[in-house]
C-alpha cells in the first residue's frame, strides 16, 4: 500500500467514525404545526434509527430515548392512551406500579413498527411491545384481541433485533 492509499483510508475511517448529524424531515397527511407551517418543533439530538409505517412514527436518539408521533388510535405510541400526536413526544410509561422512563431506565437500540404496533429491544436484550394485539404480535404470551397503549414485557429473553409485520413480530 502506497502512503497515499493509507492517507486516504485514515480519512475514510474518520469520516464513519464520526456521528452523523442532520434534520429528520417528515410530512404529508399530518396537522399544519407538524409541516412548519404554524412555529417549529426544536431539539437536539442526533437519531439512529426512524420507522415510520403507516400513519405513526418510532425513533430512537444516540442515548437510547424513544419517540413516537402520529396516529395513536390502537395505543401504539405506547403512552398509555389513543391521543394522537403531531410532534415527536419521548415514550414514558408506568408499569409495575411504579412511574419509569422507558428511554432512561433502559437504553433503546432498535425499534421494530407496523400500523397498529411497536415492539422496542433495550442494550440488555429485554424487549418491550405496545399496540393493538389482534393476533398476539405484541409478544407478551396472551392472544386476546386488546389494546396495550403502554409498553408490555414480550416473553421472549435475549431480543438481538426486531422486524414488526402486518400482524406479526419476528
Amino acid at each position: 500500500m502506497t502512503t497515499a492509499e493509507v492517507g486516504q483510508k485514515t480519512e475514510e475511517e474518520k469520516v464513519k467514525s464520526k456521528p452523523l448529524a442532520g434534520e429528520l424531515l417528515y410530512f404529508g397527511g399530518t396537522s399544519w404545526e407538524t409541516m412548519g407551517r404554524r412555529g417549529t418543533a426544536t431539539g437536539n439530538c442526533c437519531l439512529q434509527l426512524v420507522s415510520a409505517p403507516s400513519c405513526h412514527c418510532v425513533a430512537l436518539d444516540i442515548q437510547g430515548r424513544c419517540y413516537t408521533w402520529g396516529r395513536n388510535e390502537k395505543g401504539q405510541l405506547g403512552h398509555g392512551d389513543m391521543l394522537q400526536r403531531n410532534l415527536s413526544t419521548m415514550l414514558l410509561t408506568s408499569h409495575s406500579c411504579s412511574v419509569w422512563e422507558l428511554g432512561l431506565r433502559y437504553k433503546i437500540v432498535k425499534a421494530g413498527s407496523r400500523r397498529n404496533h411497536i415492539v422496542v429491544v433495550t442494550d440488555d436484550n429485554k424487549s418491550f411491545s405496545f399496540g393493538w394485539n389482534k393476533h398476539g404480535q405484541l409478544g407478551s404470551g396472551s392472544l386476546k384481541n386488546e389494546i396495550e397503549a403502554s409498553p408490555v414485557p414480550c416473553l421472549l429473553s435475549q431480543a438481538t433485533d426486531v422486524f414488526c409485520g402486518a400482524d406479526f413480530t419476528v
